[in-house]
């Protein structure tokens, strides 16, 4: 796979020791076991994958040299370029602004936008209607374009199946960026509804089967269907694609669902399905399948807590630390300077979007065990940092290189 130059503030020599031994040992990428780092009085059970994906280095590469390639020119981000308040920052400080919010609220006008100006797709793409609109301002829409080259499958599959007749559903969050625009190129191709969830899988089912009036749905998916979308027609041929960063079962559960639905309803069978479901197998991207399998190899082991780093905004994050905290206390950090010292730590309420200040999050005993994971945004320099914070509670700050030795 390609490797990129990312600036080295956001790499780390232990992390990158670490990931090149595990690398070396399993290159097949079956073996989903943690490594292990036993500093005494400390264990750290680090997943086995973690942190920057294609995806996320492709875009950052691409805009620090849009950057460093164009002092003196106005350079602007659609809206963030990732989930990652570090990264996003950096460029912030390097002059780069935000045209959006990342819930699509305008922070610089269009009409304020020239043709000289630079702008940066960011990595979860964009609509057509963006597009559409940065070309009406003579700035061509994809010279700098970040999009992730796995969201840009999504886009394709979807498309695929769209001139085959099937309508789309995708699940996604139905604000998050990413499902903005995969919404965006799928309702160009073909009537197109999105579910955040089983739930409103279930509900959409309950239209497939008629157990529900057509005209509850207008109300109950709200501003998450294409415009002129027959509830009667368009739900009789469908495929599911996905916000490549959902939980990978959930996505499975809701297509094997949605298909059973479908078989029951016209009477068809394993041989004849596609006549009505198409097979669009998994549109997770490599990376959000290998962490969240890699974080389900963490949980069968045994440990006193869960730390997961990453943006507090981070979709692909989230569904990690969902995954933990269904097993052990699970800590959602932004960065080191959450852990404030032995006795408490600030983390993200992801289902009620606060920040908690809890306390004695570490236990008193012989020796603590700490399972540790990092989003796709998530720089391997602050995963690093997140450990050198862990350490100097214990004052085992000298232990750091010893351990780091045993991997070069």
């Amino acid at each position: 796979m390609k490797t990129f130059n990312v600036p080295i503030i956001y790499r780390s020599p232990l992390i990158t020791a670490i990931k090149n031994r595990r690398k070396q040992q399993d290159r097949m990428k079956k073996d989903f076991t943690p490594t292990v780092l036993d500093f005494g009085p400390l264990k750290i059970l680090l997943a086995r994958h973690f942190g920057f994906c294609y995806g996320v280095e492709n875009a950052i590469e691409i805009a620090f040299k849009t950057v460093e390639a164009n002092p003196g020119k106005r350079i602007f981000l659609l809206s963030e370029m990732i989930h990652n308040p570090h990264v996003n920052n950096d460029l912030l400080e390097k002059g780069v602004q935000f045209i959006m919010d990342t819930a699509g609220t305008q922070l610089v006008p269009w009409e304020s936008l020239t043709p000289e100006d630079i702008v940066i797709i960011p990595a979860f793409g964009t609509t057509l209607e963006i597009e559409e609109k940065l070309s009406s301002l003579g700035i061509a829409p994809l010279q700098y374009n970040t999009t992730c080259p796995f969201v840009e499958r999504v886009w394709n599959k979807a498309e695929q199946i769209g001139k085959q007749s099937y309508s789309v559903i995708v699940h996604g969050k139905p604000g998050h960026e990413e499902t903005r625009a995969t919404f965006s190129h799928s309702r160009s191709n073909t009537p197109t509804v999105v579910v955040k969830d089983i739930k409103e899988a279930q509900l959409l089912a309950t239209f497939i089967t008629g157990e529900k009036n057509p005209e509850e749905f207008y109300i109950l998916f709200k501003g998450q269907y294409s415009p002129g979308f027959d509830v009667i027609n368009d739900l009789q041929r469908v495929g599911v694609v996905n916000q490549t960063t959902m939980l990978a079962t959930e996505t499975q559960a809701i297509a094997d669902y949605i298909k059973n639905v479908i078989m029951d309803r016209y009477s068809l069978d394993a041989s004849n399905v596609s006549e009505r479901f198409a097979d669009t197998r998994d549109t997770l991207c490599y990376a959000t399948n290998d962490n969240q399998s890699a974080v389900t190899g963490l949980l069968e082991e045994s440990a006193d807590l869960a730390i997961v780093v990453g943006g507090y905004n981070s979709s692909n994050t989230s569904h990690l630390v969902e995954l933990c905290e269904v097993k052990l206390p699970t800590y959602f950090i932004s960065s080191e300077e959450k852990l404030v010292n032995a006795e408490e730590v600030h983390h993200w309420d992801f289902h009620h979007k606060q920040e908690l200040h809890s306390r004695a999050f570490l236990p008193e005993k012989e020796q603590v065990t700490i399972m540790l994971t990092s989003g796709a945004s998530c720089p391997d320099a602050m995963v690093e940092a997140v450990i050198r914070r862990l350490l100097s509670f214990y004052k085992l700050e000298d232990k750091m290189e010893e351990v780091a030795a045993t991997f070069e």
